[in-house]
């Protein structure tokens, strides 16, 4: 598994920028759209539930599950961005992640932020 399994996060060609942050310096924001976010529910498969048993047995890194949630963290972030772009924003702001268990039977992860149009000062 390479670095890209593990990691994820914007690429550097997005045409909407999505940060952590309050604010972006250098920037202004011109108008405030509001709250957008991307969900989506993953369940896991019976392999990685096998491996993660057995792995919990002996210790370590449970890498089926980390690239597993790596992989929805990142379809969380493509469909906030996705509906930031519909919105007419040009970036996100204050982008936090929210986890839970869905039901017994996945993983929920909400991508969500306050969509704005920003502006170079």
């Amino acid at each position: 598994m390479g670095i890209e399994d593990f990691g994820g996060g914007q690429g550097a060609q997005s045409d909407v920028l999505v940060v952590t942050t309050n604010d972006v310096p250098g920037y202004q924001v011109q108008q405030v759209i509001g709250e957008v976010f991307g969900l989506t529910v993953r369940s896991r498969h019976i392999g990685s539930q096998i491996g993660a048993g057995l792995k919990s047995m002996i210790g370590g890194e449970l890498k089926g599950l980390t690239k597993t949630l790596v992989q929805t963290r990142n379809q969380a972030m493509e469909r906030l961005v996705e509906q930031a772009r519909a919105r007419g924003a040009n970036a996100v702001l204050m982008m936090r992640f929210d986890v839970t268990e869905a039901a017994d039977v996945g993983t929920e992860v909400c991508a969500y932020g306050t969509a704005v149009v920003i502006t170079k000062l």
